[in-house]
C-alpha cells in the first residue's frame, strides 16, 4: 500500500527519512527512477540516509509500476520517492487507484521559476502536474507533514 508518493529532487534525506517516513508509518521507502536504479554509489548514499528498521528498494519506473500494482506490495507501508515531475507523472499513469503526489522540494535551476521557498517549476513541470491532475490525482506542496496542503494550481 502507498502511503505516499512524493517529489523531492534529493531523494532519501533527514527531513524525509526521519519526519516524512515516521510520520506515515513507512516500513518501505522505494526510490523509482531509471538512473539511481542504475547507480550503485547513489543506492549506497540513499542506503545510509535509511532509517533502520526500513527497507530501501530502488526500481525502475516500469518496475516501480508493477510491483505497485502487484499484490507483493499490498502488505508494506510504502514511501514513494521520485526525483522529478516527468517520473512522477509515469507513476501516475501506471498506478491502480493513486489519489495524491506531494511536491516536496525541487530546487531552483535555470529557466525555473519559484513557486514556494522549497519548488521552483518550468513550463514542463507546469505541464506535467497539470496531467497528473487531469488523472484525478491530487498534487500537494507540503515540506514537512505538520504544514497544511497547499495545492499547486494555488501557487
Amino acid at each position: 500500500m502507498i502511503t505516499l508518493l512524493r517529489i523531492d529532487d534529493r531523494l532519501v534525506h533527514g527531513q524525509v527519512a526521519y519526519a516524512w517516513t515516521g510520520a506515515l508509518g513507512a516500513n518501505v521507502i522505494l526510490v523509482s527512477s531509471d538512473v539511481v536504479v542504475n547507480d550503485e554509489f547513489k543506492k549506497m548514499t540513499l542506503s545510509l540516509a535509511t532509517p533502520s528498521g526500513v527497507k530501501l528498494l530502488c526500481k525502475s519506473i516500469d518496475d516501480s509500476i508493477d510491483f505497485l500494482n502487484s499484490g507483493d506490495s499490498a502488505k508494506a507501508k510504502i514511501f514513494v520517492l521520485v526525483d522529478n515531475s516527468l517520473d512522477a507523472l509515469r507513476l501516475a499513469k501506471g498506478i491502480k487507484g493513486l489519489k495524491a503526489i506531494n511536491v516536496g522540494g525541487m530546487r531552483m535551476q535555470q529557466g525555473k521559476k519559484m513557486v514556494t521557498p522549497a519548488v521552483a517549476v518550468d513550463q514542463g513541470d507546469i505541464t506535467n502536474f497539470r496531467e497528473i491532475e487531469s488523472l484525478g490525482v491530487e498534487v500537494e506542496i507540503r515540506q514537512v507533514p505538520s504544514e497544511k496542503k497547499k495545492r499547486l494550481q494555488n501557487q
